[in-house]
């Protein structure tokens, strides 16, 4: 499997090296995961690990939540098993809030089995996947950092605009992927290569260099980054 895990941003702060060398780290509580689905290529065309983070209350969890986790009586699963077929295997554990797939090689890893944060304890660097903060419909020199017009002669009214967007007669159009106003945010983020400071098991801490996507208490992924430098 590859080396990830789930958890949740907490916030950032800063921590000194023995040289004294202030350092900005995000501190993200990850963990404990459980393995819901083990994907294999014979049955999915794939290989991955299916991994669930926070504990959901089973009043609220719809009975779709609860199934995925725990085995249900339904008309399905006995007539599956009159049939002599057998069901899925189930993780046992309570309805998960974040479920997220790592593919790779799932050698070594079951169904119903706990991963906790030292599954990063040798990994130097990770990326990190998060939801950027949503900032609404914004302008473009919000979105796009445009200077705007000037605030002299001849604009009226317009300083903040973005100017002419069209094209002449031909090709009469607006081109795809052009800078203008629109949705700002909430979007998906890959943050690379950032650098594990202090990985503490016994709280389930991870303590990592730099910025991470997100507000704070919104849910991370984080993964062994493939990149060198």
């Amino acid at each position: 499997m590859a080396k990830g895990i789930l958890g949740r941003k907490v916030g950032m702060t800063q921590v000194y090296t023995e040289t004294g060398e202030v350092i900005p780290v995000t501190v993200v509580q990850a963990g404990p995961c459980h393995v819901l689905q083990v994907r294999t290529m014979e049955r999915d065309g794939y290989e991955a690990v299916q991994l669930g983070y926070g504990d959901k209350p089973r009043r609220l969890a719809i009975r779709s939540e609860r199934g995925h986790v725990a085995p249900l009586s339904s008309k399905r699963s006995k007539k599956l098993a009159a049939a002599g077929g057998e069901a899925p295997a189930k993780a046992g554990c309570e309805p998960k809030r974040f479920i997220r797939e790592f593919r790779g090689s799932t050698d070594g890893v079951e169904v119903g089995q706990e991963i906790g944060i030292g599954v990063l304890a040798e990994t130097a660097r990770v990326d990190v996947i998060a939801t950027s903060r949503g900032r609404g419909y914004a302008g473009v020199m919000k979105r796009h950092n445009f200077a705007g017009q000037r605030a002299t002669h001849g604009v009226k009214k317009v300083h903040r605009h973005s100017g002419g967007t069209g094209c002449s007669a031909y090709p009469s159009r607006t081109f795809k992927g052009l800078k203008m106003s629109g949705q700002y945010g909430n979007a998906r983020v890959t943050t690379r290569n950032l650098k594990v400071v202090k990985v503490d098991e016994e709280n389930g801490v991870l303590l990592l260099n730099g910025a991470v996507p997100g507000p704070n208490g919104g849910y991370v992924i984080i993964r062994e980054t493939n990149m060198v430098r």
